[in-house]
């Protein structure tokens, strides 16, 4: 969805209500909603920066707390579970899952430079609609929500198997090789919607190249192609 005009976006697209309103949020100040789903690119007086703060938290909150009720294991496992389960390639996914995309509401140029699929920006979104939920349904609400959007993910292999890096680190270590060495080789695109290029690379061993929109998803994605082709 791209508006006529840039600036106070006080309205809520019909459309994008709709939308909302099938997926399970529910709808009251139209202006909050709006505001979640704004970039900063719009130029509105607000966009969905305080919200995504809020729902940063909410959602660990949320998710922390589905793991201590339902799942075994020590507190690392539960760490590692959660981190998996809040992050912003996590957020991203379920943001693309119930059909976020179309609704977003960026300026041309972002949505130009493909800010529409951005993980960044899809999992700020997500994060925000949380917000907005939370403020305008409550706890309970918004735990019910999360816990039905997150449920396929929840009961698959995120945050189970052992993280890229730390496989890699320990391959490292247990065949007496040198700590892997993570290097930004090249950044390209719009500040909003980066591109990084990191090689990871082990002593006498190899190099591998991995591009994402993060330098950390970037680093993962390296350590993971690696341990693909020497480990």
């Amino acid at each position: 969805m791209e508006p006529d005009r840039e600036g106070d976006l006080s309205v809520l697209d019909p459309a994008a209500r709709a939308w909302l309103k099938a997926t399970g949020f529910g709808i009251m100040e139209e202006s909050l909603w709006a505001e979640a789903l704004t970039h900063g690119s719009m130029g509105a007086a607000r966009d969905y920066q305080r919200l995504e703060f809020l729902g940063d938290r909410v959602l660990g909150l949320c998710v922390a707390e589905w793991l201590h009720a339902t799942q075994a294991g020590s507190e690392g496992q539960l760490a590692q579970r959660l981190n998996a389960l809040v992050s912003r390639q996590m957020c991203a996914r379920i943001a693309r899952t119930i059909g976020a995309p179309p609704h977003l509401l960026l300026g041309k140029q972002a949505r130009d430079d493909g800010g529409a699929d951005s993980d960044n920006i899809l999992g700020d979104v997500m994060e925000a609609l949380l917000g907005a939920q939370f403020l305008q349904n409550g706890w309970e609400a918004t735990r019910t929500l999360v816990r039905g959007l997150w449920a396929d993910a929840a009961q698959g292999q995120d945050g189970r198997a052992k993280h890229p890096k730390s496989a890699l680190q320990e391959w490292a270590a247990g065949n007496r090789r040198r700590t892997p060495i993570y290097e930004v080789v090249d950044r390209s695109g719009p500040d909003h919607a980066q591109r990084f290029t990191v090689r990871v690379s082990v002593h006498n061993v190899g190099q591998v190249d991995a591009t994402a929109n993060s330098k950390q998803e970037a680093e993962t994605a390296a350590a993971r192609a690696f341990m693909e082709q020497f480990g």
